[in-house]
């Protein structure tokens, strides 16, 4: 009796976004900075990818730091105070340490102890994956609000050489927070979620060292660092293609899913990897440019942080309303790949 009345609370009990909140550094990084770092141009960088600049941290800055900032703005927008936040769900793939979770030093900052607190690494697609779990969490009914950072911190990650140019060009740092919480109300807030992966093509874009998956004893020495392993590498070509069919296929499964048509759709947010890549999916399916909500000039790619970041500035900027119906698309290393529709 008790598995069957927990079900039926589940099936009662469902998930909202009460408020979003995002910050990103002062410094502005604009392309014409990095074209005699790179070996580039403004004008390459706009026509590869669509990025104007993108924001990076100080060298005192860590990724706790920005998701520490977008969760007050976050708690300030919900009007609650943090003592009312059960559940902490950080998505990074730029953490401060390799262990413990950078969830654990955003609590701490916090001064919430008590409470879980989980990270989610699943790159690009963390957004989709964290709010995933944010979900299934509030529909047990044994939480009530979930703090769902995600933040990154790429600029000290980056090769700020000639040979690391065709990946530095697209990151940026940022970070954004959604406060979640329980709902009764049928048809309002998350109305479903999908993640899948493909671990096959794990290396087609990934960072090599340090790790323990090196025949070398070390988890990195000299030899790789004077490869440069310690920054990420990208397959671009395979990540655009595979990118392309993943996303459009993701987005009419979620909209068959809530049988929903695109035209029944207010705005759709793909993440922000690649202009090229958004309008690509958007004429193959057919969508009206005016639906896709695009941030990527102005931020480049925060990686987990792209999504929430997007929203957040529809919201600021009046673009995304209240009752408004949203689809969320993300496709990113490992390979992962995501979908969630939400009635805001």
């Amino acid at each position: 009796m008790e598995f069957i009345q927990e079900v039926l609370t589940m099936e009662k009990l469902g998930s909202f976004i009460k408020a979003t909140g995002s910050y990103t550094p002062d410094r502005v990084v604009f392309n014409s900075e990095l074209e005699t770092l790179l070996d580039t141009t403004d004008e390459w960088i706009r026509k590869r990818c669509g990025i104007a600049k993108r924001y990076w941290a100080e060298q005192t800055e860590t990724t706790s730091d920005l998701a520490y900032q977008a969760s007050l703005k976050a708690l300030e927008k919900a009007n609650i105070e943090k003592q009312e936040i059960d559940m902490i769900i950080l998505a990074t793939v730029t953490p401060d340490h390799e262990f413990p979770g950078t969830a654990c030093f955003l609590q701490g900052k916090l001064d919430l102890p008590g409470i879980p607190a989980i990270d989610v690494r699943q790159q690009c697609s963390g957004f989709i994956y964290a709010l995933s779990q944010a979900d299934l969490y509030l529909r047990t009914g044994d939480y009530r609000t979930v703090l769902l950072v995600c933040a990154e911190l790429h600029s000290k990650c980056l090769d700020l050489s000639p040979r690391g140019r065709n990946v530095s060009i697209l990151f940026g740092d940022g970070a954004a927070a959604m406060i979640l919480q329980q709902t009764e109300e049928a048809n309002r807030g998350v109305l479903s979620t999908h993640i899948m992966s493909d671990g096959s093509h794990a290396k087609q874009l990934w960072c090599p060292a340090p790790g323990n998956g090196h025949v070398s004893a070390a988890r990195i020495d000299a030899a790789m660092l004077e490869q440069g392993l310690q920054f990420p590498h990208m397959n671009g070509r395979a990540i655009f293609t595979h990118a392309v069919r993943q996303m459009s296929q993701e987005l009419l499964h979620c909209l068959k899913q809530n049988s929903k048509t695109i035209d029944e759709v207010d705005l759709i947010f793909f993440h922000q990897a690649n202009l090229r890549i958004c309008e690509a999916v958007g004429k193959l399916l057919e969508i009206d440019p005016a639906k896709i909500y695009n941030t990527i000039e102005e931020y480049g790619n925060t990686t987990a942080a792209t999504l929430p970041l997007g929203i957040d500035h529809a919201v600021k900027s009046g673009a995304l309303k209240k009752g408004m119906l949203i689809a969320t698309v993300a496709f990113g290393s490992g390979f992962t790949w995501g979908s969630a529709m939400l009635r805001w």
